[in-house]
């Protein structure tokens, strides 16, 4: 990669739509180097240009070799070089430099500046049957963890009953497309909801307005009461990022409740995820929580579907989504948990997609070998939101592992990974 070719590219990529939105009321200059040649880009209230002086001072510095830009650039790029956010946190060939609180800020626009410099090779899937007519939406009173909330529950389908966890920060609607899904829904009863402080469910009354902070007990008694109150029977729980992380805490705490556990890419470990600028007075919380999220998904799924799955995010209630990180970035340990599980007892999945670098596919892998008779499924070309960001790729991995599932509920007959 030359330094005129990437010139080029940022170019046409100022002329993106998108890109002018998330640029709106900011003013900042941004570096670009491959090697020892650099260009700028000068963003003032949403007006972009080419700055011509590449080597003055900026607030955001971006520097890579030659071939790391290449590997950046290519129409399937390599897991790490996907996405601004990515270079910054997952990949140390890329340097990204500045004032932490001027990369907040600027980091919509740069996500989106970074998503316009490729074509990427978009991966197609078999085209699924959806009705969302189907799904029906209900307000279930239920008390858990002290406290008293009405929980927003949505449903379809009949069958063996399957409860769904959605990530940190976000709401059940990333499960629409598996709610919608004709032929699940012809053998399975799905359901969702969404916990208290998201989406459609409100903080309990007496909450004292301090910042929410979710912890595991306080979580697994959200869902412990949901299994109980609204499924009603023991169901096969879908969990993904955080949701994943209490479906196996459930699993070795509450098997009674469960019929077997499919968790969507499963932390290891995940430190780091959580950062002062998810909630701070000086960035905008929406646009950036979105764009954060935005950077774990996979580069080839549809655009359409990426920018419905950030949209959840920037609905996300003041707080909440760094307020859920404490659970899943500071308090769950897989190496603790993993091997409390008694998949005799409760058969175990774990799915994971090649482009998260919050819960790799590594992290995936290391953590089944710490859940004895677990089964661990790779899933190339997605991300961190499988189910959002790319449903009908998704649904090729998914839905044979939970038809395994479903016939397997109660067996703890697991094949080997």
């Amino acid at each position: 990669m030359t330094i005129a070719r990437l010139r080029d590219r940022i170019a046409s990529a100022l002329d993106d739509g998108e890109f002018r939105a998330a640029a709106r009321g900011l003013s900042v200059r941004a570096r670009f180097a491959v090697g020892s040649d650099a260009v700028a880009v000068a963003i003032a209230d949403g007006a972009a240009k080419i700055d011509t002086d590449g080597d003055g001072p900026a607030d955001v510095a971006v520097a890579a070799d030659a071939a790391t830009w290449d590997a950046i650039l290519s129409a399937r790029p390599p897991r790490g070089a996907s996405s601004f956010t990515a270079w910054q946190l997952a990949n140390p060939a890329v340097s990204v430099a500045g004032d932490p609180l001027r990369i907040a800020q600027a980091r919509p626009a740069l996500e989106r500046l970074v998503e316009c410099l490729r074509a990427p090779d978009r991966l197609p899937a078999p085209p699924v049957r959806r009705d969302p007519t189907g799904i029906r939406g209900r307000y279930v009173p239920v008390r858990a963890a002290g406290h008293g909330s009405d929980l927003f529950v949505e449903e379809a389908g009949a069958g063996v009953p399957v409860l769904c966890l959605h990530t940190a920060g976000a709401d059940s609607r990333q499960f629409g497309a598996l709610l919608a899904d004709v032929e699940l829904a012809a053998r399975y009863r799905l359901v969702a909801f969404d916990m208290p402080f998201h989406g459609r469910t409100l903080p309990p009354l007496d909450w004292d307005g301090s910042a929410y902070r979710l912890d595991s007990a306080t979580y697994l008694a959200w869902v412990a009461a949901a299994l109980e109150k609204v499924v009603g029977e023991p169901a096969i729980l879908v969990g993904c990022s955080m949701g994943a992380a209490i479906a196996l805490v459930a699993a070795a705490e509450r098997p009674d409740l469960l019929r077997g556990v499919i968790a969507l890419e499963p932390p290891l470990r995940s430190p780091g995820r959580r950062n002062p600028y998810l909630a701070h007075a000086a960035v905008s919380g929406g646009a950036h929580n979105a764009a954060y999220v935005r950077g774990l998904m996979s580069p080839l799924g549809p655009e359409g579907h990426r920018r419905r799955a950030a949209w959840i995010y920037a609905q996300g209630g003041p707080g909440v989504y760094t307020g859920d990180l404490a659970f899943y970035s500071e308090e769950f340990d897989g190496h603790v948990v993993g091997p409390r599980i008694d998949t005799s007892r409760v058969p175990v999945t774990l799915m994971t997609g090649e482009y998260d670098y919050s819960a790799s596919v590594a992290d995936g892998e290391a953590l089944a070998a710490l859940v004895p008779g677990s089964r661990f499924v790779a899933m190339p070309g997605l991300g961190h939101f499988p189910m959002s960001e790319h449903p009908d790729l998704f649904r090729t991995h998914f839905a044979p592992e939970l038809d395994r599932m479903a016939g397997l509920a109660g067996t703890g007959d697991q094949s080997p990974r």
